[in-house]
C-alpha cells in the first residue's frame, strides 16, 4: 500500500512537473546592442554585442549574473536534479593514482581520495616506503580553485618547482619546494605561460610573458621569452636566454637531458609544427636544427649525442629518429622506428629499450623495440582503450603504465621489460559494474563517403527501440585523437539505460597529420558533416531519435556544436557547446588565439573569410529554425577560448530564436577552460547538463 501511494504521489509530481514545462515561457535578460559594423572585402558584418568582449566592465558583470539567474531559476525547477547530483557523488567517491614517475632515486605521484577537490603529490623514498604527502593543492584555497598546473623534480631530487593556475586561467606561478625537508623555498615567479620548468644546476628554465597592460585574461599574448631562474634570486634577476623581438607571435617551450648537457628549445607559431633548437649547456652555443613550421619534433634524450627524436617528418603517421648533434644536416638523419600504417603516438626510452605506443582504428597498441628499432614483443593490453601515460628510465627494466577504456577505470600497471611481466600495481574500486556494459566500433559514411570509426557504449542487451537517450561526443581538430577512456560523468547516461557515442571525425589525428587536414581550413565543413552524419546513423540504426539525441563538445568542440545546430538544428534535442570558439572572424584578437589561424584560416585573407564567415555559429544563426534545447557553459577565467565567444553567441541565439526550447547560458565563476577545475564544481555543472538533457528529451532518469 505504501509503495502504491509512493508511487501515486510521485506521477502526481511527475505530470505537475511536465504540465509546468509545458507553460514555461522564458524572460531573458535584455542584451544591449551597439551598432557597430566591420567591414571585410566589401561585406559588412554587424557585431551588435561587441561591448560584452570588455570582460571587466560592471555592465557585463550585470548581463553574466543576470543570465545565471535565469538559467538557475530552471535548473532548479527540475525534479529530479538532486538525484542525479547524489549519484554523481557517489560514483565519483573512489580512490584515483596516477602513474609513478622515479626522479633523483624518487617517486613520485598523484592521488586523490575520491571527492578531494585537487589531486595531492606523493612521494616515496622507494616503492616499498610509506608514501608521503609532498604537495596537497586542496590547502591552497578555501574552494579548490587554485590547481596544479606543472611540475618538475630537480634531477638530483633535492628541488619540486611546480606552478599553479588561480580559478582555471591559463597564467602560472611558480613556486619551489625542498623536497627533504618539505619546506617552501622564496622563490615566486609570475606570468608564466605556455611553459615547461626545465631544470639545469641550481635553478631551472621556463618560457613567460612580460606583465600584461591592460585585463590579463583577454589581451593577446605577445613576444613570449624562455629565461634562466637562480634558486633564491628575484625573478628581475632572471637571465633571458631566448626570444625573437621580430616575431611577436611566436611561443617558446624547453626540454633538458638527464645529463643536462643539451637543453631544447621548442619555437612554434600555431598549435601543429615546430622548430627545434638545441643549446649546448656546456659550450653555451645554440644550434638550430629545422627551418620552418611544417612538421612536429620531440626529443626524447640523448644517447652518445645522439638525439632520438619523434617527429612527422615527411611521415604524417610519425617516426622515430637518430640526429647526431654533430652532423644534424637532414641527410643525415637515421630511421629508427619507420613510419607505418598505424600512428605512432609516443615513446619512451627505458631499460634500454624503446617502449612505444601506437593508435590503431583509434585505440592503442603497445610494442617494445631495442635501440635500433628491432621489434622484440608486444605489450598485451587487458582490452579494446587507450594507454595513458608512460614512465621509465633507462637504468632500470622496470616500466609504469597506465590504461584505461570507456567501462575500464584508470588502472596502473607494473611492466618488467626482461620478463614481460605485467602485473597490477593500483586498481581502483569503482562503484560501478562495468561487465555489465558493451562498447562496439562501427564505420558510418560522411557526406563525401569517408568512412569515420564511431565507438558505441551501452548495456549489454539493451533494446535498441529508437528511442534511448544518447550522448554523442565530439571534436575533430588540432590533430587531437579521441580514443576510449573512462569518465565517470558519463556513466549517468549508461546507467539509465542510455547510450554514449564517441565519433572520430576528420581534423582530429586518428590516422595521422593526412587525417587532421582533412578537417581544418577551408576543410573544416568536413567535420561538420561527419558529426551530422554520426547523428544520422544513431537515428537510421535505431539506437535513438532526433527527440532523444543530445550533442556535446568543448573549445573546438563547441565550436563544432554550435555550427552543426545552425545546418541541421532538427536532429538533436539537445546540444551543449562548452567554452567553444563562436566568433570565427575575430577570435585571433584574443590572448593565444592568433596560434590558431594554422588551423582556421584567418579574416584577414579574403578567401579564409568567406569560408569562416559560411559556417561561424554567432554568424549563421537563424530566425527561421526551430533549435534544440541549446545549454551554452563557459567560465569568467577561461583566458583560452575567452567568455565573449559564448556571450555574444548566446545573446544573438536568444534574440532570434522564436521556439519553445530555452536556450540558456551556465557561466562557472572562478574557473578557466576546464584544466584544474575543481571536483565539486565538475559534479555540480555535470549534475546540470544532465537534468537539462534528460528533462528535455522528457526522460526520467532512475526511475527502475
Amino acid at each position: 500500500m505504501m509503495k502504491f501511494r509512493y508511487f501515486l504521489l510521485f506521477a502526481i509530481i511527475m505530470v505537475m512537473a511536465t504540465a509546468c514545462k509545458e507553460k514555461q515561457t522564458f524572460k531573458y535578460p535584455e542584451t544591449r546592442k551597439v551598432d557597430t559594423v566591420d567591414t571585410y572585402f566589401g561585406q559588412q558584418v554587424a557585431d551588435p554585442y561587441r561591448w560584452l568582449e570588455d570582460d571587466t566592465s560592471e555592465e557585463t558583470a550585470q548581463w553574466v549574473e543576470a543570465q545565471n539567474q535565469v538559467t538557475f531559476e530552471y535548473l532548479d525547477v527540475i525534479p529530479f536534479r538532486d538525484n542525479i547530483k547524489n549519484r554523481l557523488t557517489e560514483l565519483w567517491n573512489y580512490p584515483k593514482s596516477s602513474t609513478p614517475f622515479r626522479e633523483g632515486g624518487r617517486y613520485f605521484f598523484f592521488k586523490n581520495d575520491g571527492l578531494q577537490n585537487q589531486s595531492v603529490l606523493y612521494v616515496q623514498e622507494d616503492l616499498q616506503a610509506e608514501p608521503k604527502v609532498l604537495l596537497d593543492p586542496n590547502t591552497l584555497s578555501e574552494d579548490g580553485t587554485v590547481a596544479l598546473a606543472g611540475l618538475a623534480v630537480s634531477h638530483n631530487g633535492k628541488y619540486l618547482a611546480y606552478a599553479i593556475s588561480r580559478g582555471g586561467s591559463d597564467w602560472r606561478e611558480i613556486f619551489v619546494k625542498n623536497i627533504e625537508t618539505g619546506e617552501p623555498l622564496k622563490d615566486h615567479l609570475k606570468w608564466s605561460k605556455f611553459s615547461n620548468i626545465s631544470w639545469y644546476k641550481d635553478g631551472f628554465f621556463y618560457s613567460r610573458y612580460d606583465e600584461p597592460e591592460g585585463s590579463e585574461f583577454s589581451k593577446k599574448n605577445t613576444y613570449h621569452k624562455v629565461y634562466y631562474h637562480k634558486l633564491g634570486t628575484d625573478q628581475s634577476e632572471d637571465q633571458l636566454l631566448f626570444d625573437n623581438a621580430n616575431e611577436p607571435l611566436r611561443n617558446y617551450s624547453t626540454d633538458i637531458t638527464d645529463d643536462e648537457k643539451y637543453l631544447f628549445i621548442y619555437e612554434t607559431e600555431s598549435t601543429s609544427g615546430n622548430n627545434l633548437y638545441v643549446h649546448n649547456l656546456q659550450t653555451k652555443v645554440t644550434t638550430q636544427l629545422t627551418t620552418n613550421f611544417n612538421y612536429e619534433y620531440r626529443v626524447l634524450d640523448h644517447i652518445d649525442d645522439n638525439l632520438i627524436v619523434l617527429t612527422n617528418y615527411k611521415a604524417p603517421k610519425y617516426k622515430l629518429v637518430k640526429i647526431n648533434v654533430r652532423s644534424h644536416e637532414i641527410g643525415n638523419w637515421v630511421d629508427i622506428l619507420p613510419e607505418q600504417k598505424d600512428v605512432l603516438s609516443s615513446c619512451e626510452l627505458a631499460g634500454d629499450k624503446l617502449v612505444a605506443t601506437y593508435m590503431t582504428d583509434a585505440h592503442s597498441a603497445m610494442k617494445v623495440f631495442d635501440l635500433e628499432g628491432n621489434l622484440l614483443h608486444d605489450v598485451e593490453l587487458p582490452t579494446l582503450g587507450t594507454v595513458g601515460s608512460v614512465s621509465g628510465k633507462m637504468d632500470s627494466q622496470d616500466i609504469f603504465y597506465s590504461f584505461s577504456s570507456f567501462t575500464v577505470p584508470n588502472t596502473v600497471y607494473k611492466y618488467n621489460l626482461e620478463t614481460q611481466q605485467s602485473d597490477v600495481y593500483f586498481k581502483p574500486d569503482v562503484p560501478f559494474d562495468g561487465d555489465k556494459y558493451v562498447t562496439r566500433q562501427v564505420f558510418y559514411k560522411s557526406k563525401d563517403g569517408t568512412e569515420i570509426p564511431m565507438f558505441i557504449v551501452h548495456k549489454k542487451g539493451l533494446e535498441l527501440d529508437g528511442e534511448r537517450p544518447t550522448l554523442l561526443y565530439g571534436y575533430g581538430g588540432f590533430n587531437v585523437s579521441l580514443m576510449p577512456r573512462f569518465s565517470v560523468g558519463r556513466l549517468i547516461w549508461l546507467e539509465n539505460n542510455g547510450v554514449f557515442v564517441l565519433a572520430n571525425l576528420r581534423g582530429g589525428g586518428e590516422y595521422g597529420e593526412n587525417w587532421h587536414r582533412q578537417g581544418m581550413k577551408l576543410n573544416k565543413q568536413n567535420v561538420f558533416d561527419d558529426f551530422i552524419a554520426a547523428g544520422e546513423y544513431l537515428v537510421d540504426n535505431n539506437y535513438t531519435s532526433s527527440e532523444r539525441l543530445a550533442i556535446r563538445g568543448g573549445s573546438n568542440g563547441g565550436l563544432l556544436v554550435g555550427a552543426v545546430i545552425n545546418q541541421r538544428p532538427d536532429l538533436f534535442q539537445v546540444a551543449f557547446p562548452a567554452v567553444g570558439v563562436m566568433d570565427m572572424l575575430r577570435y585571433q584578437n584574443f590572448t593565444i588565439g592568433w596560434a590558431w589561424v594554422n588551423e582556421y584560416g584567418s579574416s584577414a585573407d579574403s578567401v579564409h573569410f568567406e569560408n569562416l564567415y559560411h559556417y561561424s555559429p554567432l554568424h549563421n544563426i537563424r530566425d527561421d529554425a526551430e533549435y534544440p534545447a541549446v545549454l551554452v557553459t563557459t567560465a569568467d577565467h577561461d583566458d583560452r577560448v575567452v567568455p565573449a565567444h559564448s556571450f555574444k553567441y548566446i545573446a544573438t541565439l536568444q534574440e532570434k530564436y522564436q521556439g519553445e526550447h530555452p536556450v540558456m547560458i551556465r557561466i562557472q565563476t572562478k574557473a578557466g577552460h576546464g584544466a584544474g577545475k575543481p571536483t565539486s564544481i565538475r559534479i555540480q555543472e555535470l549534475a546540470d547538463l544532465w537534468s537539462f538533457a534528460f528533462y528535455n528529451m522528457d526522460v526520467e532518469p532512475y526511475t527502475e
